[in-house]
């Protein structure tokens, strides 16, 4: 899932100083997940910063909504009623939504409260993990499920580095090193041999190289 974190309230408010009236918009997909936008943290969000235009005797008018997801236009299409109250949209979507939501009302600013992180793993309850960097060829079956670029400080594709101690990463002790998980990984499954393959530097063009990227699913299309 894609990992966000809000932005700190005094940057947020500076953003939407120049409006008015404000829709505090919350997104209950990935961002809900990590606890940054969903329901309750758009709420939160609301009501701080009703409370700090109160105390500095400012006049804004904010309220607040959260759709299921930004990034999908289908859901979107729920601000189409209301969306003419407002001079700004301060979203706590991921950057995809901010900038789904921004595309559907070109007329309005859509202002990000988010900071989104990472693609990453849920691994127990307030703590995520980065595990995948959407590289666009993924080669997960050649390292026993474990990805080299995500999760090695060095994003090593051809082996360890030699570095490690006691299963622990050189450049940074609180993480496992990830080489000696895919090492172990690949013995579980009798499957080493997949290590004696030279992999080349990875072909970033398939990531960014080439401007945003697209998926066309002809099968899925109206």
């Amino acid at each position: 899932m894609i990992t966000a974190e809000q932005k700190p309230i005094r940057e947020i408010r500076d953003m939407i100083a120049p409006y008015k009236r404000i829709l505090v918009l919350g997104c209950g997909s990935c961002v809900a997940e990590c606890a940054a936008g969903g329901e309750k943290e758009t709420a939160m969000l609301a009501s701080a910063l009703r409370m700090a235009a109160k105390m500095d005797q400012e006049d804004f008018d904010i309220h607040e909504m959260t759709l299921d997801r930004q990034c999908v236009n289908d859901f979107i299409l729920q601000l189409d009623d209301v969306i003419d109250q407002y001079d700004a949209v301060l979203s706590l979507g991921c950057g995809a939504g901010v900038q789904a939501v921004a595309d559907m009302y070109q007329e309005i600013p859509v202002i990000p409260a988010l900071n989104t992180e990472f693609l990453g793993q849920t691994k127990d309850q307030g703590y995520w993990v980065e595990n995948c960097l959407g590289c666009g060829d993924c080669m997960l079956y050649h390292f026993g499920g474990i990805c080299p670029l995500a999760r090695c400080s060095k994003q090593i594709l051809n082996g360890p580095c030699g570095g490690s101690m006691d299963g622990r990463c050189e450049i940074n002790p609180e993480i496992d090193c990830a080489w000696q998980m895919i090492i172990d990984r690949l013995s579980k499954f009798q499957a080493l041999e997949r290590l004696e393959k030279i992999y080349p530097p990875k072909d970033w063009s398939k990531k960014q190289g080439s401007g945003p990227r697209k998926i066309i699913r002809e099968d899925q299309r109206k």
